[in-house]
């Protein structure tokens, strides 16, 4: 459990993700750097070796953090029931996302943390996250390191996401507002987006929108177009009305049922 000097929810609500871990030591310096700053969520995805003795040496002392860890298969599995997914990478590439500082991205975290869960993704050692990994995220961080040696260690860069955190949670104020939302604006869960970016894109199909282009570059868009909007679950539930009545007619134009 988070330690109690971060007495609001919002601590609680933030998790630290690692995709594909390669070396089970930066593991346990990354568990290590969630425990000196006071967080204590931490997120596997897919690592290559663990459980192992060289990540329990590393964690000193965190070892906690390393025995409460889940392990998941996918990056979707990880932040499903998230409200907020940043990745942290190097400039992105084809994937066009907004982008923060780190002490940008740790006031929005825990700004968005107030409304529901939220995750800070980190990638391989050697390759960060993938494109497709990178759609998962409704923004970047970019740790701007010096240019002429911007290589950072995945536990280096866990630890300074970790501080600027810390440094956002001691300046949080309690906001009656933010915790006390009517029901029917609760934010859409990451796996509730999902299923309908997946509605979407079949939706597209069947009305033949792309006309034989490749769906790629406007699924992309869109997916920024509706990360933007910040859509609750009971807007989520009207989009896909939509999308399944759409989807009817284009069965019906075709004389199936």
């Amino acid at each position: 459990m988070n330690t109690p000097e971060f007495p609001l929810p919002a601590a609680d609500r933030l998790r630290i993700v690692l995709v594909g871990t390669q070396h089970p030591g930066n593991i346990g310096a990354a568990a290590r750097a969630l425990k000196t700053m006071g967080l204590a969520r931490l997120v596997l995805v897919a690592p290559e070796q663990f459980p192992a003795e060289e990540a329990t040496r590393r964690a000193a002392g965190a070892d906690d953090l390393l025995a409460d860890a889940p392990v998941v298969a996918t990056l979707a599995e990880g932040v499903a029931d998230c409200r907020y997914v940043l990745g942290c990478t190097a400039r992105s590439r084809r994937v066009q996302l907004e982008e923060f500082e780190p002490r940008q991205a740790a006031a929005r975290a825990v700004a968005m943390a107030a409304q529901g869960e939220v995750a800070l993704v980190f990638g391989r050692e050697r390759t960060g996250l993938t494109n497709e990994e990178l759609q998962l995220c409704h923004a970047a961080v970019h740790i701007p390191a010096n240019p002429e040696y911007s290589s950072l260690n995945l536990a280096a860069a866990v630890q300074v996401l970790a501080y600027e955190l810390r440094l956002a949670l001691r300046g949080q104020t309690p906001s009656p507002a933010s915790e006390s939302r009517h029901p029917d604006d609760a934010p859409a869960s990451h796996a509730q987006l999902e299923g309908f970016f997946t509605q979407l894109g079949q939706t597209l199909d069947e009305i033949d929108f792309h006309k034989g282009r490749t769906p790629d570059s406007a699924m992309r868009k869109l997916r920024r177009l509706f990360l933007r909007a910040d859509l609750s679950e009971q807007e989520v539930r009207l989009l896909r009305g939509v999308l399944a009545d759409a989807q009817r007619m284009a069965r019906l134009a075709d004389g199936r049922t």
